[in-house]
């Protein structure tokens, strides 16, 4: 990797924000290291994990008994779309196939299935089996840029209204708050992406 390319991931990696971002996990960092990872990926993992952090912290403070394991989340939404390292055309373009190749490596580097689920997952909320895990990792891929999917938030609404014995209209207003605050700040947060290069 040369030296440009190296300062460019580094910059996605660490650089401040506004609003401020969180780091990635630093098991996830040294992955994206390892793998010279495109500087505009790494920049779109870091803002998607850090509103990942936001409904996390949401639903703990709403509902502390949920069962939601927050850690799984993170780690997902921290690498819901590592495979457009190997896929990178898919950065700027149409296309799918980096969700399998994003599985593929990660359990290629020693993460369990149960994490590396999340990279195939994270576009296919309708299908059997789908937890409130993934769901909220499919969330804060849209969330992030302040994208509203109705069938998606109707399906984490129904989630929580099981768990919790909530009426439906009630999360259902207390999401859309909560997504509103955070799409507002959208805007910079895509101003943040387009900074780094897709190539080094």
């Amino acid at each position: 990797m040369n030296s440009v390319e190296s300062a460019a991931l580094a910059h996605a990696l660490n650089d401040p924000a506004e609003p401020p971002l969180r780091p990635l996990p630093d098991r996830v960092a040294e992955l994206l290291r390892s793998l010279d990872c495109p500087p505009r990926l790494a920049a779109h993992l870091r803002l998607v994990h850090d509103v990942a952090w936001q409904i996390t912290d949401w639903i703990q403070r709403r509902h502390p008994g949920l069962r939601v394991d927050r850690r799984a989340v993170l780690f997902g939404a921290a690498t819901h779309d590592i495979g457009k390292s190997v896929h990178v055309a898919e950065l700027s373009g149409p296309g799918s196939a980096h969700e399998p190749a994003g599985r593929d490596l990660l359990l290629r580097h020693g993460f369990d299935d149960d994490l590396a689920r999340f990279a195939a997952t994270h576009a296919s909320w309708t299908e059997p089996g789908v937890t409130l895990d993934d769901l909220l990792v499919s969330l804060a891929d849209k969330a992030w840029k302040n994208r509203r999917v109705p069938d998606l938030e109707d399906l984490v609404v129904a989630h929580m209204t099981r768990a919790t014995g909530g009426r439906p209209w009630e999360e259902y207003a207390a999401l859309d708050d909560l997504l509103t605050d955070i799409g507002d700040a959208a805007d910079l947060r895509l101003t943040f992406q387009a900074a780094y290069p897709i190539h080094g």
